[in-house]
């Protein structure tokens, strides 16, 4: 079973990217998928989970997940220790950062740093970092074929949007695939 954790800030769309990979999995790819927020009465701004698990087989556990294969951080002030302490020992922690040196000596796990927030500002115009995001994961992972998440945002998203947020995917696929082979 893959355990995704997603990190954001509301407004950010780490859940609307839990929901799209989960979608990608049990739709286009026949598997058992779950997602699922976690979030108390906060405002726009305020840190927010999202959460995806995926397998094989029927999923039975229906908690949060505590320790996880994959940290995805749509934004980097939300490292610290809700990050660090909810990793299983071969986690990927996949950050959006213009700088991820200062976080490799920090932890002993893979890091991935992807500077997710240029990227989608030269291809959407503004901030939205969260298909990015998903396209670094399925870089590092062999969990989803790209073609099917690129069929899941389709499905999600509007026609016009849609289409940007699949060349998002694409320019953080690769550049995450390249930085994992490294």
């Amino acid at each position: 079973m893959y355990e995704v954790r997603w990190h954001g800030r509301g407004g950010q769309g780490s859940f609307t990217i839990a929901k799209i990979l989960g979608m990608a999995a049990s739709v286009y790819e026949g598997k058992y998928a779950q997602a699922f927020p976690s979030f108390g009465p906060e405002r726009r701004g305020a840190p927010v989970l999202g959460f995806t698990r995926i397998d094989e087989k029927k999923i039975t556990d229906r908690s949060e997940i505590e320790k996880c294969d994959f940290a995805v951080i749509l934004d980097e002030s939300l490292w610290g220790d809700s990050v660090i302490n909810g990793l299983k020992e071969n986690a990927i922690i996949i950050i959006n950062t213009d700088n991820v040196e200062k976080y490799k000596s920090k932890i002993n796990n893979k890091i991935i740093g992807i500077d997710a927030t240029k990227l989608a500002l030269e291809t959407l115009g503004m901030p939205i970092t969260n298909t990015a995001m998903m396209g670094a994961l399925i870089g590092v992972s062999s969990m989803i074929s790209p073609e099917n998440c690129k069929k899941a945002i389709d499905k999600t998203l509007k026609p016009k949007i849609a289409e940007k947020n699949k060349l998002l995917f694409d320019q953080a696929y690769k550049i995450a695939k390249e930085s994992y082979n490294e």
